[in-house]
């Protein structure tokens, strides 16, 4: 089950860094698909990875909630008006970079376009439920020569892993998908 926002968002999680990710959910509830972003390769923090769109919050942003939506316009194009937010899921903190994300989950409307900001994100990605599941392993990576054992979902030549993988992991046991 979802968490409404703010008991979510009253959770403790490791980071010293607030920020926040949208989980844009299309085509639901027919064939449910989530929208992720890869990011740019020369970026400094999180290169080439996969990831919910989102980032750190500003200080014009009135709650993490906003913070998701204005950093999803940013970086997709995805404008607020065609996202009806549903729910949370507990926040997550990187190890490396200290941030405290809080996840929001939200249902995009058919009207809805987006296009990917070549500043920030090299690529929009878009995966069903379905095939995220079928892909989800634990699995031993070797990161920065330190060995972790995670949750992944490999999809052809996109690993999705890190803390994008534990929000997706949570959010599939939170409404039953994943035992």
């Amino acid at each position: 089950m979802l968490l409404d926002t703010e008991s979510a968002v009253a959770m403790k999680a490791h980071g010293n860094t607030e920020a926040a990710v949208l989980m844009p959910i299309s085509d639901w509830p027919q064939a449910p698909r989530l929208t992720f972003t890869e990011r740019r390769a020369d970026l400094r923090k999180h290169a080439g990875e996969i990831s919910f769109p989102g980032g750190t919050t500003e200080p014009e942003d009135q709650d993490l909630e906003d913070t998701a939506l204005r950093e999803s316009e940013e970086e997709i194009a995805l404008h607020r008006v065609h996202v009806e937010v549903v729910g949370a899921v507990p926040p997550v903190g990187t190890f490396a970079t200290s941030f405290r994300i809080q996840p929001i989950v939200g249902l995009v409307s058919d009207e809805a376009t987006m296009v990917a900001n070549p500043d920030e994100v090299a690529a929009i990605l878009s995966f069903g439920f379905d095939e995220l599941l079928d892909s989800y392993a634990m699995r031993r990576l070797v990161r920065r020569g330190v060995p972790i054992r995670t949750p992944t979902f490999e999809l052809g030549r996109h690993l999705i892993w890190g803390a994008t993988a534990r929000i997706l992991t949570d959010f599939f046991h939170r409404i039953g998908a994943l035992d």
